[in-house]
């Protein structure tokens, strides 16, 4: 590219390196203060809840942060080719047959200012000649605003370039109308999609944490659809790495066969809402699969098959991490890192009504075996089960979830 000033003097063009190199090894924490912000400076609603989209997002803030440093590292001060790379175009494709339009340049602007002022601190802390300063802060700020510049007219280039080859987004779109709660008869829906909603169904959402596992994802997809009736089953592309999947029947549809399907699949996995009817039961089974998707991704969780109506209390427990660190620590104290075994003998005996022949029938275990664990659980409780049953079984139900919540760093 066409560089637009000059070129640094060789000592700042070595302070500049060597910079960037100290600062790629942060790479990841920056992200997160930047993706998260950026984010919300786009605020597009139908983004926010989706955790696939979000972790896209945030790949892009990455790509574009070790971008700009890595190409300081190899041609200090020089103007930065911006990063669109096919992961990119695709999330972009995704966005636009959603009806998304994120502000990329209002989130530009807000990753702009936390990126400089990350960079602003570095140059102070390691450039103690005022004149190099002077030079090293002039030369980078001119090629981090011109990449700021630059990426931002990129992304509206491949956004013009992604729209006009979406063959398929007029029905992404109105499956995302639905979702969103925009009115519609029923009727309308079920002739453009060509799927029954007039009776019961429920929602999933069907993802991979790796980009590269796609052929598996789509593998998992067509066999969820083989497995179905025709018109029991609407299938969208929600982005690259994720499907929203409905299912429906004349009753509740049984999904112990998406199980087995997902149980044979390597790195897929699965969100599921609770059954509903007709249009707000499509739309809210919908909102119960993301919420349970956001909420798996959230904690780090290993989960690969995860029914809302199972989590929904961890889920409000835990929308802040950092919270839900405190509380189950507060709670359960050593607990927390006894032995699994211990806690889950605790956790089913207050789900079993404090009963321990349940218990034990349910752990497969004898009796008196179920009775020493949960004494034992119980002492080490900070929180006595006796005192606050629902206190300790929502701790132990977030540690069944996220078993490393007590020993990630607090946000």
């Amino acid at each position: 590219m066409e560089n637009l000033w000059p070129l640094p003097t060789a000592e700042a063009a070595d302070t500049i390196r060597s910079l960037c190199q100290r600062l790629l090894t942060e790479t990841d924490t920056m992200t997160e203060v930047i993706a998260g912000s950026a984010l919300m400076a786009q605020y597009e609603p139908a983004l926010l809840p989706d955790a696939s989209l979000i972790e896209e997002d945030r790949h892009l803030n990455r790509s574009d942060l070790v971008q700009w440093l890595t190409s300081n590292i190899q041609q200090p001060g020089r103007r930065v080719e911006p990063y669109i790379g096919q992961r990119t175009t695709e999330y972009i494709r995704d966005l636009l047959s959603r009806g998304i339009a994120p502000d990329f340049a209002g989130g530009w602007r807000v990753a702009l200012g936390l990126g400089w002022r990350r960079w602003l601190e570095e140059c102070v802390a390691h450039c103690t000649d005022p004149g190099l300063l002077v030079e090293v802060l002039d030369v980078s700020a001119k090629s981090m605003l011109q990449y700021a510049l630059d990426s931002v007219s990129a992304l509206r280039e491949a956004s013009l370039a992604a729209a006009m080859g979406n063959a398929d987004a007029d029905a992404i779109a109105l499956i995302q109308l639905i979702a969103s709660g925009t009115p519609m008869t029923e009727d309308l829906a079920e002739g453009r999609l060509r799927y029954r909603l007039g009776r019961p169904h429920v929602g999933l959402v069907v993802w991979t944490d790796d980009p590269e596992q796609a052929d598996s994802l789509d593998d998992v997809v067509g066999a969820v659809r083989s497995a179905s009736a025709p018109e029991s089953a609407l299938i969208a592309r929600a982005s690259a790495t994720s499907r929203w999947i409905w299912l429906s029947g004349a009753a509740t549809p049984d999904l112990r066969h998406v199980e087995k399907i997902l149980a044979k699949a390597t790195n897929v996995r699965a969100a599921l809402g609770r059954p509903g009817r007709g249009l707000d039961g499509f739309r809210s089974s919908h909102q119960d699969a993301l919420a349970a998707q956001a909420l798996v991704v959230r904690l780090g969780s290993d989960r690969r098959f995860t029914a809302y109506a199972d989590v929904e209390l961890i889920d409000s427990i835990t929308k802040d991490p950092a919270s839900a660190q405190r509380f189950v620590t507060k709670t359960l104290g050593p607990l927390a890192g006894a032995d699994e075994a211990i806690r889950q003998a605790l956790l089913t005996y207050v789900q079993c009504g404090f009963n321990t022949t349940r218990a034990a029938a349910s752990l497969y275990a004898h009796r008196n075996t179920v009775e020493r664990r949960v004494s034992r659980a119980n002492e080490l409780s900070l929180v006595k089960v006796e005192e606050n049953p629902t206190h300790v079984a929502a701790a132990l139900l977030v540690l069944e979830i996220a078993p490393n919540i007590v020993t990630a760093t607090p946000c």
